[in-house]
């Protein structure tokens, strides 16, 4: 192994977290086995859906390190990659409170459009807005018609009620905006300190120090600033990026070295397991309360996951069925919100089509969403072959 070649587990791993995502989103709860959902607010436990969304943020992390590298290569200064880091961001919360909007707070009525017609608008705007376009190719004037596009959207868009109507509106960040401030807090860090571990390690643990002192109730003197900034000084979601971050350093150090960076990694999965275990004397498990216990864990088995596959696909060259997931690591953004846009058209049919969503069959219902996601990862597959990939 060299240090040019491309380190495969990282897009398939981030593929495989996606394609997770995608199944346990579209899993019907009711009709399906509890493990494998998100447990309810204030339950001490995790199901298979509590650990996808941290799986990819470690995901996000990880990737870090070779972005920069890849920018790097390019000769962009400081500011300019502060700069890219800023604007991927600002990106991210947009697409993530959009999508809060359209999901949550929309009034047809008031708005004066289609619901479907409406949202799936908003899709397509941020396609023709994000694409990565082919050099010099004229089609990237699009990204001018979807911001005037989003831009409209915004100023008809009403949600609330008749009496009380109200405009496009932070209720929360979104997915997307959770992992926006995420990459913000890790990139900043890698920024500063580039492939310093000690550094990262202790920023890392000023995140979960923040962590339990928000779990405690010690931040109420943050309160002013924790409506823009709250996602980053509760701790919980840069705590989970800046592990992945630390693994993407040690990577960029060791992949010549297979044994040594497995090792580390090894070793901060039993660091992990033993943090978590530790902390759950006095916080529970809990993915909707953000708790540090969680963080912990599921760190943990991000790495454990993330060691076995770099060990079986980069290590043994043995990538096999794996790869199928391959294209919608290189293409997340993508595959994340192109099913959306399919659910809305569905949804706007006058019958059912996703007929295995349903309470007396647990097999099919399970068996429907696994259709369900490899279909969404083969559409992203293909958007990305017609030149249409998703890039911040």
């Amino acid at each position: 192994m060299t240090q040019t070649k491309r380190i495969l587990s990282i897009d398939i791993m981030r593929g495989l977290t996606l394609f997770l995502m995608l199944f346990v989103n579209d899993l019907y709860v009711p009709g399906v086995p509890k493990w494998l959902g998100h447990v309810a607010a204030g339950v001490d436990g995790m199901g298979l859906a509590d650990w996808v969304f941290p799986g990819f943020l470690f995901m996000v992390g990880t990737s870090i390190p070779f972005a920069f590298k890849a920018r790097e290569k390019k000769n962009e200064t400081t500011p300019q990659l502060l700069l890219h880091i800023v604007l991927r961001t600002i990106s991210l919360l947009i697409i993530g409170v959009f999508m809060v909007n359209a999901a949550e707070n929309f009034n047809a009525e008031l708005t004066g459009m289609n619901r479907t017609l409406w949202i799936v608008s908003g899709y397509v705007a941020v396609f023709l807005i994000w694409n990565n376009y082919p050099e010099e190719s004229k089609l990237r004037y699009l990204k001018y018609l979807g911001i005037a596009l989003l831009i409209f959207l915004a100023v008809v868009f009403r949600g609330g009620t008749a009496e009380n109507p109200t405009f496009i509106q932070k209720s929360w960040w979104g997915i997307l905006g959770l992992i926006g401030w995420g990459y913000f807090a890790a990139a900043i860090t890698y920024l500063c300190f580039k492939d310093k571990l000690v550094a990262t390690v202790l920023t890392l643990l000023l995140f979960l120090g923040l962590n339990i002192a928000s779990e405690l109730g010690l931040t109420g003197f943050l309160n002013p600033v924790k409506p823009l900034f709250g996602v980053i000084l509760n701790g919980n979601i840069p705590l989970i990026v800046l592990s992945g971050l630390v693994v993407g350093i040690l990577l960029k150090k060791f992949q010549d070295a297979p044994s040594t960076l497995l090792k580390y990694i090894i070793g901060m999965a039993i660091i992990s397991f033993v943090l978590a275990a530790v902390l759950h004397q006095w916080f529970i498990i809990s993915k909707l309360g953000g708790t540090p216990s969680w963080a912990m864990l599921c760190t943990g088995i991000s790495l454990l996951l993330f060691a076995l596959l770099f060990y079986v696909i980069d290590v043994k060259n043995k990538v096999g069925v794996l790869s199928v997931f391959r294209p919608a690591g290189q293409n997340s953004l993508g595959t994340y919100l192109a099913p959306d846009i399919v659910y809305y058209l569905l949804w706007a049919l006058p019958f059912q089509v996703l007929v295995y969503k349903q309470d007396y069959s647990q097999l099919l219902a399970v068996l429907g969403s696994v259709v369900w996601a490899f279909s969404m990862i083969a559409l992203a597959a293909l958007l990305a072959k017609m030149n249409i990939r998703l890039k911040l």
